[in-house]
């Protein structure tokens, strides 16, 4: 579904603008730049009307993420398999991108498209990933401060305050920015529950409590963790302003928020869930 305030564009000119903006950083737009971006986000009107429209028939589903197991050991696939596919639908349902899960075996994949089909339309230009290469990191992080027992609660805030003195942080928010809820896309980990409490997620066929897959990111380091996640060596600022933070891939989910995938850990290939926060 497509709502009358966010007109839909097509992936071809939403890259565009993409180019155009990295183009034109730290120069004045050509008249040229200028009309096409025009084209693409002609000026808006007021008042907008407030109407739905619908797309008739399916739609193609857009790429989020390939991940071998040789290069994420803790990625724990169904038997016989070595590699996960996420793709999503790029409109909200109802607030984030629905996403499907594919478990294949790579050897099995020999039919490769040059050109995979794509949809017509994007409902957000932050729901188009950017294509980037993968380097692994493994990390240890640990679980949100809501997840713990009040007692452990205050012997980190007692822990934490001569630690975030030396960085001159909150010590009531250091123990979350520096030691767990890494930002960034992750595989495995903990959620962060920065919009939420933490509530029981059982799988819907068995019944085991299901835990973190995968969590898609707005961005790769936090405002107020200093440097504890972020990338070395740094990599550098997203494709295309916009976004603040380093954000390579260009995803925007909500207003700046993470989507967690939930699996099953007895049967991964059971039906997952999402989760904002």
């Amino acid at each position: 579904m497509v709502d009358g305030i966010n007109p839909a564009r097509s992936p071809a000119d939403l890259r565009l603008e993409r180019r155009i903006f990295a183009a034109s950083h730290g120069r004045d737009l050509t008249p040229e730049e200028r009309e096409t971006l025009e084209r693409i986000r002609p000026p808006r009107t007021y008042p907008v009307r407030l109407a739905v429209q619908a797309y008739d028939g399916p739609i193609a589903m857009l790429p989020v993420a390939q991940l071998h197991v040789r290069d994420v050991p803790d990625l724990t696939p169904p038997e016989g398999k070595d590699l996960l596919q996420v793709l999503w639908c790029p409109f909200d349902h109802p607030i984030m991108p629905r996403t499907l899960l594919f478990w294949r075996s790579a050897a099995d994949v020999t039919d490769i498209l040059d050109t995979p089909p794509e949809p017509p339309a994007v409902q957000f230009d932050g729901y188009l990933p950017e294509p980037c290469v993968l380097e692994p990191e493994q990390i240890t992080e640990y679980p949100d401060h809501l997840e713990l027992s009040e007692e452990l609660r205050e012997q980190l805030k007692q822990w934490s305050v001569p630690q975030a003195a030396e960085e001159d942080m909150d010590p009531d928010t250091y123990y979350d920015c520096v030691l767990s809820n890494a930002p960034g896309w992750k595989v495995g980990g903990w959620p962060a529950w920065n919009s939420t409490d933490p509530s029981p997620r059982p799988c819907s066929e068995c019944g085991t409590g299901m835990e973190v897959l995968m969590t898609v990111a707005t961005f790769e380091e936090g405002d107020d963790a200093g440097n504890s996640w972020s990338p070395h060596p740094h990599p550098g600022a997203g494709p295309y302003p916009g976004h603040r933070g380093y954000n390579a891939t260009g995803v925007q989910i909500g207003s700046g928020y993470r989507q967690h995938l939930f699996v099953c850990p007895a049967e991964p290939e059971h039906p997952h869930i999402e989760l904002m926060t």
